[in-house]
């Protein structure tokens, strides 16, 4: 019994010290984004913004476009996650309803390609884009964006796929329906948690890109939100933390928001008591 309750101590000493870990750039932020220029410079900072202030937002607002590269990004950001969940919904189930070499070379390449770094694809995407007259465009940047999250998205929804018995495609066969139909009036309901985990993902993913937003987008009309934070930073190298700080807490809402509104459909036990053996 003791060494029960040692163990589950334990267990929440380390959840609680993960919590803080993750929490400290994020309230440390939010604290830096209120603070008066005095205080940024002060040499014993504090948690609490001791003559808290929005002038750091007014700021922000007035040197860069904020809202329009937001709107970049959230296009950019939906576009990708729309597409790929629409790509790897059809290409998951195939993946796991058919488990011949094909699928099985298909599942360990997309795991292998998780680990290209970004550099190395850059070059390639890049020569692609401009054949196809698509550098310093939007549609350009989704297609980049669906083309690094797909792997990932198929990985998870495969596993989503296999969760659903397959008794229930077999009744709904014997009824007459297609795999078409199946797959759209059955399994995809079904898989509801997982398309819209999926979908987080790419959103998430998209929203805070920064790399390939870089690379190919010259027009300052055209850059996301990630490529404008970095103008609050000098030719020197000398950053301006109030407005950086006031910029960056702004662009985190959309992700924080986009899961308080959708983490009650990332839970499992939708299937509990479809099936009775």
């Amino acid at each position: 019994m003791r060494t029960g309750r040692t163990a589950r101590t334990g267990q929440y000493v380390a959840l609680l010290a993960y919590l803080v870990f993750l929490a400290f750039p994020f309230l440390w932020l939010i604290s830096t984004a209120f603070k008066p220029p005095r205080e940024l410079g002060s040499l014993h900072p504090t948690w609490i913004p001791r003559d808290p202030t929005l002038a750091n937002f007014r700021q922000a607002f007035d040197e860069q476009p904020l809202l329009h590269a937001a709107l970049n990004s959230l296009i950019a950001a939906l576009g990708a996650a729309l597409v790929a969940v629409l790509l790897a919904t059809p290409m998951a189930y195939v993946m796991a309803r058919h488990r011949t070499r094909l699928a099985r070379a298909a599942t360990g390449w997309v795991i292998v390609s998780q680990a290209f770094p970004l550099v190395l694809v850059i070059i390639p995407l890049f020569l692609v884009l401009k054949n196809l007259r698509l550098i310093n465009s939007m549609p350009g940047l989704i297609m980049v964006y669906v083309v690094w999250a797909l792997p990932f998205a198929l990985w998870m929804l495969v596993g989503y796929v296999r969760a659903v018995p397959p008794e229930l495609e077999e009744a709904a066969a014997v009824d007459g329906a297609g795999r078409l139909r199946t797959l759209v009036s059955v399994t995809a309901p079904l898989l509801a948690p997982g398309i819209v985990a999926t979908a987080m993902f790419a959103f998430v993913t998209a929203w805070n890109e920064f790399f390939f937003a870089l690379v190919l987008l010259k027009t300052p009309g055209n850059q996301t939100l990630p490529v404008i934070l970095t103008h609050f930073i000098g030719a020197e190298g000398v950053a301006d933390l109030g407005p950086l700080a006031a910029a960056a807490f702004l662009a985190t809402l959309p992700s924080l928001v986009v899961f308080a509104l959708i983490q009650r459909r990332i839970t499992g036990g939708m299937l509990t008591g479809a099936v009775k053996n």
